[in-house]
Formats: C-alpha cells, sequence, structure tokens
C-alpha cells in the first residue's frame, strides 16, 4: 500500500524502475555474498525491490489499457504469474544442481535488468513526478510515514499472530492479534486526521472496493488450503511420493496458466461484475469436489477438482482486479493496486493458519505425521467443505455490493 501510495505521488514507471533496479543489484549482492549474514541482507532488499513490482503491477495496466480490454490484461498477468509459478522451482532445480545456488541470484538479476529496460522503453511517461516538486514549495500532497508505520507494525503484529506457535494459538497469539486490532484502530484513526492520508477513509467505504477486497481475501485463505492440505494428502493418504506430489501439485499453476487470457476475455466481453460470481461458483464446485472426489477416485479424484477449482479462481481474479482498477480514480490506482495485493497476501498469511488449525481439528491429532491415511482423507474432505462455505460467504458479499452499486 505505501509503494502504491508513493506510486501515486512521484511517478509509477520511476519507481518501478527504481524497484526494479534494487531487485536486479541485490540479485547480484546475493549471487555474490561470502557469508550468510550477507545473503539474508540481501534477500532483504530484494523482496522490498520484488514488492515495488507488486505493488504497481495492476496499477500500471489501469493506467496503460483501453478499459475495454482491462480484462484482457488481468488474465494475462494471471497467466504470467501461473507460468512463474510452476517453472520456478523445477527452473531453479535445474540452475542449482548444474551451476549451483549463486546461478539463480545471476539469473534473476539479468532478468531484472531486461525487465527496467522494457520498462524504460515502452511504459509511457509518467505524469505525477512533479508532485515532487511541488511538496519541496510546501503545496501538493504528502507523503504519510504516519500512518506507513502504523499500518506495517499492524500488519507485522497480525502476521505474527497467525504464525507464531506453528499451529497451536495461545496467549502470545491472542496478544499479537490484541495488538493488530489496537494498531488497525489507530491507523483508521490517523487517516481520518491527516491532510494527505496513505489511504483516504472514503476508500474504505467504497461500493466497489470494499467488497472486492473482502472476497479478494476469502478466496486467497481457500487457495492457501490446497498448498496447505494438498500435499499432506497426496502423500499421507495416497502414499505418493515427493516427485509424484510435485507432479500433482503443478496441475493447479499449468491449468491457471492455460485458462488465464481465456478468462480476461469473458471479463471484457461479459462484464466484471457476472465474472465474479460466475468465478466464485466455479470456485464453490471445485472446493466441494476437493471435499468429495479425491477420497473416491484418488489422484484422479484430486486433478479432476483442481481443474475446476484453478479456472474459477483466475476468472475471479481477472474480473475483480477489473472490477476495481478499470474505474478507479487515477491519482489513486497506486495505492488502490497495493490493497489488492495487501489483501490477497493476508489472506494467504490466514489460510495458512486457519485452515492449517481446521485440517489438523479434523484429523483429530496434534501430529499430522502420525495420523492414519484414513483420518487424513476425512480431514481433507472436512477441510475443503469449510473452504466452499468460505466462497459461499464471498458469493454473498458480492450479491450485496452489487445491490449497493444499483441502489
Amino acid at each position: 500500500v505505501s509503494v502504491g501510495r508513493l506510486g501515486d505521488l512521484v511517478g509509477r514507471r520511476l519507481l518501478l524502475v527504481a524497484g526494479l533496479g534494487l531487485f536486479s543489484a541485490a540479485s547480484l549482492a546475493a549471487a555474490l555474498a561470502p557469508s550468510l549474514p550477507l545473503l539474508v541482507a540481501a534477500r532483504a532488499a530484494q523482496g522490498l525491490g520484488a514488492a515495488v513490482m507488486m505493488a504497481l503491477t495492476m496499477a500500471l495496466v489501469g493506467s496503460t489499457m483501453p478499459k475495454e480490454r482491462t480484462g484482457s490484461a488481468m488474465g494475462l498477468l494471471g497467466t504470467m504469474s501461473a507460468i512463474g509459478t510452476a517453472l520456478g522451482p523445477s527452473l531453479g532445480g535445474v540452475l542449482i544442481a548444474s551451476l549451483g545456488w549463486r546461478a539463480i541470484f545471476l539469473v534473476t538479476a539479468g532478468l531484472g535488468v531486461v525487465a527496467m529496460i522494457l520498462a524504460r522503453r515502452f511504459l509511457p511517461g509518467d505524469q505525477t513526478a512533479t508532485i515532487l516538486r511541488n511538496e519541496a514549495q510546501g503545496v501538493g500532497p504528502r507523503f504519510d510515514a504516519l500512518g506507513t508505520l502504523l499500518l506495517a507494525l499492524t500488519l507485522a503484529a497480525y502476521a505474527l499472530a497467525m504464525t507464531a506457535g506453528r499451529g497451536h494459538f495461545g496467549g502470545t497469539n491472542v496478544a499479537l492479534l490484541g495488538m493488530a486490532v489496537l494498531g488497525a484502530g489507530l491507523f483508521l484513526y490517523a487517516q481520518r486526521r491527516v491532510a494527505s492520508p496513505l489511504v483516504k477513509p472514503a476508500l474504505f467505504s467504497d461500493p466497489v472496493l470494499a467488497p472486492s477486497l473482502a472476497m479478494n481475501g476469502l478466496v486467497s485463505t481457500v487457495m492457501m488450503a490446497t498448498l496447505v492440505v494438498g500435499p499432506f494428502f497426496l502423500s499421507r493418504a495416497l502414499g505418493l511420493g515427493d516427485a509424484q506430489v510435485g507432479a500433482v501439485l503443478s496441475i493447479g499453476p499449468v491449468v491457471s496458466a492455460l485458462c488465464g487470457v481465456t478468462a480476461g476475455r469473458f471479463v471484457d466481453r461479459l462484464g466484471a461484475s457476472v465474472m465474479v460470481v460466475a468465478g466464485l461458483v466455479l470456485m464453490t464446485i471445485g472446493c466441494l469436489a476437493l471435499a468429495l472426489l479425491p477420497a473416491l477416485f484418488g489422484i484422479a479424484g484430486y486433478a479432476a477438482a483442481i481443474m475446476l477449482l484453478t479456472p474459477g479462481y483466475q476468472l475471479f481474479q481477472a474480473a475483480n482486479n477489473t472490477a476495481v482498477m478499470a474505474d478507479v480514480d487515477k491519482n489513486e490506482r497506486g495505492v488502490v493496486s497495493g490493497m489488492l495485493s495487501l489483501s490477497r497476501n493476508l489472506g494467504l498469511i490466514t489460510g495458512t493458519a486457519v485452515m492449517g488449525a481446521v485440517f489438523a481439528f479434523a484429523v483429530g491429532t496434534g501430529e499430522i505425521g502420525a495420523a492414519t491415511p484414513e483420518a487424513v482423507a476425512g480431514g481433507m474432505g472436512f477441510t475443503f467443505a469449510v473452504a466452499a462455505g468460505l466462497v459461499i460467504v464471498a458469493v454473498a458479499i458480492a450479491a450485496v455490493g452489487d445491490l449497493r452499486k444499483r441502489w
């Protein structure tokens, strides 16, 4: 969110190129790092550069693509993300096996430089960079440092609350969650008091953005369940080896890569609101299939269910992102893009903890590795029945949001 807001102020292309430069330099530093502390520091800088890219991508699509083609562009983003997810582990393994781990960082450094060149060559120039000069003269919007600090502390507390204890929710988790709630309250209060807030308070009640953020978080929570629960089911219930588990798990990214562009075209032709609901309905069917089919048909049932769930997710993402970014104020595209990314990441963090806890509860043992195959299969079914319920809640949010827009 902070990066998105900064992009709105100083220029998105300028900040994107800077983020790519940081990512490339940090990748090179990681490749040359002579010690573990320097490698960790380089990786942290690399993550910061990657965060800049992720926060600005959708904002740049909204500012460069015609409105009638926004859905196709969002679908293409989904396809490229899925391709990276599918190819990254395998190519990384090949590089490590043949050239060593440093080769990975050298390749990413080169890719970053190429992306910098392409961004400078093809992205249109920024029209908001003069804001920096206006700020130096004491006029124009300023960057909200206090809001950024409060948001960072709030998110850190929430992330720790969801991950501390390794699945055992105790007093520390409750205290951290309370700190996150307090931080969120202070953040909202501060946003209403400052002249140039990080996030304008009106955005929190926007009839398009608010439900889209809620749905995005719920859907991401559900999708994380496939990564948390899927490997346990495939290895413990079906008895697959590591290589086989990896092959089955790759079905999702491959299907996503194949259907992302098509999903975007459907959004452009039929409308974002309709396709949001269509994607959620398909995801509900996919979750119910994951709750029932794998226990009956094994790998074939799991694969069939994933091939229902992932197209639904791609369709929802393309439609939801299009609905938000197509009509957003051009001066707010960066921060809104950052809010979409934040809601997705919060959903992934929540999904890791909550869906993992639901699975452990359903299995009925504190040690998943000691559970019987039947217990793991039953836990899988229960977890995705809960996931289907979460997606149904998202459908209800979409329906209520559509009614609000009409009235």
